[in-house]
């Protein structure tokens, strides 16, 4: 979740240990898993596939989700990526958002690996952060984390600890890795737009697609929308990053998107997207009451709470990113 604060970065994660690594800097060891462990039977198999990461809490953009759902001829398979949970730090809130995810598959982001944990092992909110991020944006994220774990119940907490980092599916003729942060962490920024354009990533993506056997990964936690298509010796990758499903991504924007992967075309005019395989790969909008989202926002965290001075431009105005540099390359 801490991505929504800042731009993407394209540093390698840090271990726990490394350093004076703090809380919020910090890439917890039990984050790390090997490509290779994606390259495994697929967990599911569907036709129509929605990847909701990034969800924030946004009640209003789960809502919507539901609806685009109901417009398929297919119902779709839902995943929560990771970081469903945020700036839902209130009894009834939380337990609206639990609600509405629970019937679902879902992956455990940094947000709900660190609410769950049995005890406190300094992470913060299990961020990540590169040093290039000030101490005001870590601070905020660890504080706004603290206020979520204080919300979340002991039931939860159990039903969050048990949810997969990764999961594989198969949809047509492609294997899907659906991951929170990139092929070998759960807080891993190598997915991140900045990174997925380095020219000097392309070894360690071929690299990643040779172990993985995964044809398409799908991806959140930067906060930052990317689609991407590579042709590298180990074969065809593309990556899908929806950026989020609950908070603006584009300049001057309200609306979130989520990644749709589908044997046929999407009912909702794609934002982008591109087809391989006989696969439909897009970026879908989630139009949502985003002044109830922001009604509720600003009544659990106003002015000069921690989640406010981070977000609420965000969420008002978009970042400063636009739609040009998500699109297909």
């Amino acid at each position: 979740m801490s991505a929504l604060a800042h731009g993407p970065h394209s540093n390698p994660p840090p271990q726990a240990g490394e350093g004076e690594k703090s809380a919020g800097r910090v890439c917890p060891l039990d984050y790390t898993y090997q490509p290779s462990t994606l390259a495994r039977a697929p967990d599911f198999a569907c036709d129509v596939l929605y990847a909701v990461g990034g969800l924030y809490g946004n009640h209003a953009a789960l809502k919507a989700v539901n609806v685009l759902a109901a417009q398929e001829r297919t119902r779709p398979a839902l995943v929560f990526n990771g970081d469903f949970h945020w700036v839902d730090a209130e009894p009834s809130w939380f337990a609206e958002i639990e609600r509405g995810v629970a019937p679902h598959r879902a992956l455990r982001g940094n947000v709900e690996t660190e609410i769950s944990r049995l005890e406190d092992i300094g992470a913060g909110c299990g961020c990540d952060y590169p040093e290039t991020v000030s101490e005001d944006v870590v601070r905020r994220s660890n504080e706004t984390l603290l206020q979520l774990r204080a919300e979340t119940p002991p039931d939860a907490r159990a039903r969050l600890r048990a949810l997969p980092m990764h999961l594989v599916a198969q949809v047509g003729r492609l294997r899907l890795g659906l991951v929170h942060g990139d092929a070998q962490s759960l807080a891993g920024w190598q997915f991140a737009q900045e990174s997925l354009d380095d020219a000097g990533n392309r070894a360690w993506l071929d690299t990643v697609r040779a172990a993985s056997r995964i044809d398409v990964f799908a991806c959140t936690h930067t906060g930052r929308a990317a689609l991407r298509d590579y042709a590298l010796p180990s074969g065809r990758l593309t990556v899908a990053n929806n950026g989020a499903a609950g908070m603006p991504n584009f300049s001057g924007s309200q609306f979130g998107v989520i990644t749709r992967i589908a044997t046929t075309p999407s009912p909702h005019q794609p934002l982008y997207g591109l087809a391989r395989d006989s696969v439909h790969i897009d970026a879908i909008a989630v139009e949502c009451d985003h002044a109830s989202f922001v009604a509720r926002f600003l009544k659990r965290w106003p002015a000069g709470s921690p989640a406010y001075e981070s977000y609420h431009r965000r969420i008002v105005n978009g970042p400063d990113f636009t739609l040009a540099q998500a699109a297909a390359r």
